[in-house]
């Protein structure tokens, strides 16, 4: 299935019933007074997070949604039926904001939590209700309200606990393969990865956490430049970042620099990235040396001033990886 983290829809609630206008008609009861009955309320919408769904597919296509209008009254103080409400269902996570004003309306971050998008108009009212001892044979009514119509913008932010950065071809992929059962593509070219993948890392019988692997990152992509940047909002909900970066990038690049890079365009899409908790994971040890792996990683460290956690791995050959998931999981049970 297609990962669709956004979609635009338009929603439409319905329009409250108008109320009525009729008079009791009898066959012996010439005068019977004003029996005119209220509308019905228009449905109203709703979104629902459902964590049986993982992606905002379902509102690719289909773009318009509409709740059943509220049933006019009738006479004989017959009240209207009341519209049916629309229970529209998305993932986990799921952020909605009215497209127009930009209005955050509703963040979804638990199953069954609940959202009205658009409330149903109210009900009209009948003549009946306008009778008075001063007023016995009204003819005022007032009609329903129109519901709500909103053109809304639903953004999907995965929930995991642990997020992987860093620029294309800098591993991420092939370290979610081998630390989780999830299998992104991984290939020697760079953005490989299109669109953010889920892993679950087991840890033990009872342990386990979600890592989420965000595509590649680029110079420029606070800008717009390259793909990352668009789901750099999914890490936002992280607790844990791998900054990964390829220690003997076959383009020559220098590592220290890379990771300066990436740093500054997380700095410049949300600076709160920059104060979660980052740990720095030098990838493709196993392209240098065995002897000059020590010497080449502490040169890194230390022209980065680097101070916080620091793990050299091999995502292809799992060296490493064991004791970085270890760590990560401690870290996220609060051990450390």
């Amino acid at each position: 299935m297609k990962f669709i983290d956004e979609a635009k829809i338009y929603v439409i609630a319905g329009d409250g019933g108008n109320g009525s206008c009729s008079f009791l008609r009898l066959k012996f009861m010439a005068e019977g007074g004003p029996d005119g009955g209220d509308g019905g309320n228009g449905g109203s919408i709703y979104l629902q997070a459902d964590e049986g769904i993982n992606t905002l597919v379902d509102y690719r296509f289909t773009k318009t949604f509409e709740a059943q209008n509220g049933a006019k009254g009738r006479g004989r103080n017959c009240s209207g039926k009341a519209g049916e409400d629309m229970t529209l269902r998305v993932p986990v996570g799921t952020m909605i904001y009215d497209d127009d004003t930009d209005e955050q309306i509703a963040d979804l971050s638990e199953h069954g939590q609940v959202a009205c998008v658009a409330k149903g108009g109210a009900h009209g009212v009948g003549n009946a209700r306008f009778k008075s001892s001063v007023n016995r044979s009204p003819r005022r009514t007032i009609p329903g309200q129109p519901g709500d119509r909103r053109n809304l913008r639903l953004e999907l932010k995965i929930l995991a606990d642990v997020g992987l950065v860093g620029m294309p071809n800098a591993g991420k992929s092939t370290l979610i393969r081998a630390i989780s059962a999830a299998r992104p593509k991984v290939a020697d070219y760079p953005f490989t990865t299109l669109h953010p993948n889920l892993g679950v890392v087991r840890v033990s019988q009872h342990r386990s956490f979600v890592v989420a692997d965000i595509p590649g990152l680029i110079e420029g992509a606070a800008e717009g430049a390259g793909l990352g940047i668009r789901f750099l909002k999914h890490v936002m909900r992280t607790r844990l970042l791998f900054h990964m970066v390829d220690i003997a990038p076959a383009d020559g690049a220098d590592p220290v620099e890379v990771v300066q890079a990436i740093t500054s365009e997380l700095q410049k899409f949300n600076p709160e990235l920059l104060e979660k908790e980052r740990w720095l994971v030098l990838n493709k040890i196993d392209l240098v040396h065995e002897d000059e792996v020590d010497a080449h990683c502490d040169e890194i460290v230390k022209r980065l001033g680097w101070t916080g956690k620091v793990f050299r791995i091999s995502g292809l050959s799992h060296k490493g990886t064991e004791n970085l998931t270890q760590e990560a999981m401690r870290f996220l049970q609060g051990d450390i």
